[in-house]
């Protein structure tokens, strides 16, 4: 059984935004469009005289309904030929997702949103989701390019296999370009940036540069022979990783990350790099998180 792309609906327009890339995920990956709502009251206290949700109280069914129909009606817009099944379930939106997404090929989400969704990259329910969901998590957000590259995000570590994959696997079904980026510097070991990076820490830079680049050749060589369909331009950069990988995004359709990166701290499921990117990119951002 095909898993199917799952995405977060509340009605909001960035909500909407996600439900139409999320069509199209789904109509490019053969799979089914699966739109989830999660209704929970704001109160710990439910209301008396009924259970926690009760969709015939206070026009609550007709509000969720008119959201999932207009939901449905923008999927079928765009991907008119993709199965579109409804799911409402009372819980907060992060465990909720969090639970659809060991059963779902990718969950996507907006960066805005209304309502409990609507913490998304405004608090940590985002960076929350990317660290903890089983699948990959595209959030949408900025001004994605249609006619852009898909961007990948190089660290070259164990890690970050998966991310690689997801990226090469998204730009031959988009039929896209990839830019495999890797940004290096001084610190490029460390799981930050020092503030006074000057940069040229290391001698023999010749020599980390060579490493670097073939770092970068060893992780994309596997992957470009088993998609030989995909123009790969390699690009080695010495810059501060977080700011670089933001710039690159200006213009990509979509930014692919790995969740952790080398070096860090072994606790950390969701890296720094992975963060600034959610909150910063100016396109849509994939998390993919690496083998458990």
């Amino acid at each position: 059984m095909t898993k199917p792309v799952v995405v977060g609906v509340d009605g909001s327009p960035s909500s909407l935004e996600a439900v139409e890339t999320a069509a199209r995920e789904a109509m490019l990956s053969g799979v089914g469009l699966r739109l989830v709502h999660a209704f929970g009251w704001p109160s710990i206290h439910p209301p008396s005289g009924g259970p926690p949700w009760d969709p015939a109280r206070a026009g609550v069914r007709e509000l969720v309904d008119g959201t999932l129909a207009e939901a449905e009606r923008r999927a079928r817009e765009v991907a008119p030929r993709v199965d579109v099944t409804r799911e409402v379930t009372v819980g907060e939106p992060l465990m909720v997702l969090e639970i659809e997404s060991r059963t779902a090929s990718l969950v996507v989400v907006g960066s805005r949103g209304l309502g409990a969704f609507g913490s998304l990259l405004l608090g940590s329910t985002a960076v929350h989701l990317a660290a903890h969901g089983r699948c990959p998590v595209l959030v949408v957000r900025g001004t994605p390019n249609p006619d852009g590259p898909v961007l990948l995000a190089v660290d070259g570590s164990p890690a970050g296999e998966r991310a690689v994959e997801f990226a090469f696997a998204e730009a031959s079904v988009r039929g896209a370009d990839l830019l495999a980026l890797h940004v290096w510097n001084t610190w490029s070991e460390r799981a930050y940036e020092g503030p006074g990076d000057p940069l040229n820490m290391v001698v023999d830079i010749e020599r980390l540069r060579e490493e670097e680049q073939r770092l970068l050749d060893e992780t994309l060589s596997p992957w470009q022979a088993r998609y030989p369909q995909v123009t790969v331009e390699r690009r080695l950069v010495r810059a501060r990783i977080r700011l670089a990988l933001i710039e690159a995004s200006h213009g990509a359709q979509l930014v692919v990350a790995g969740a952790r990166g080398r070096g860090g701290f072994a606790g950390l499921l969701l890296g720094s790099v992975s963060q600034a990117l959610l909150h910063h990119a100016h396109c849509s951002v994939a998390v993919v998180r690496g083998k458990e």
